[in-house]
């Protein structure tokens, strides 16, 4: 006979399915052409948001593969809409040459990924779930920012004067 002990078994949460849905027509990592892999021609991005508080305000960050050169581009939220906005017109402001393709992870401001496509003509390839380091240059700027933007900050009160200032520290 077992006696009952203070605490219940935890156990892990199953997996479960995500309810939210699948971005749609999603391009592997895996299919990429194998000189973005190697980061020896410029134009090949790695991208991803960083989310404000409440998810009121993004910054989007571009990663470039071959020179680290950063780009942050002010979103008014973290929403899909505002990620094609913001993405493309970064993307647009580069020469043609310069902007070729765009790594990013399977977060849902992606969710329109087709229209920055076809807005951009920026290739888009998708990280594996849970895989970060395929898009290690661009985790490891997230993680630098995040110093000086820490989690619930609200990301709009901060001026484009006060991210130069981020970053040159």
């Amino acid at each position: 006979m077992c006696l009952r002990q203070g605490k219940s078994i935890r156990r892990p949460r199953s997996g479960g399915v995500d309810r939210r849905g699948q971005i749609t027509g999603m391009v592997s990592i895996h299919v990429r052409p194998p000189d973005i892999e190697d980061q020896q021609m410029p134009g090949h991005w790695e991208g991803d948001l960083i989310k404000g508080k409440d998810n009121a305000s993004a910054v989007g960050t571009l990663v470039g593969r071959t020179s680290g050169y950063l780009i942050l581009v002010k979103m008014r939220d973290a929403t899909a809409t505002s990620a094609v906005e913001g993405f493309s017109a970064a993307l647009n402001s580069m020469p043609l040459d310069l902007s070729k393709s765009m790594t990013y992870d399977q977060g849902r401001e992606m969710a329109k990924h087709v229209e920055l496509t076809q807005k951009t003509g920026v290739a888009i390839y998708f990280c594996d779930p849970q895989s970060p380091w395929q898009r290690g240059s661009n985790e490891n700027i997230n993680g630098l920012i995040r110093q000086y933007l820490p989690k619930g900050t609200d990301l709009s009160k901060h001026s484009r004067k006060n991210w130069t200032l981020f970053i040159i520290r």
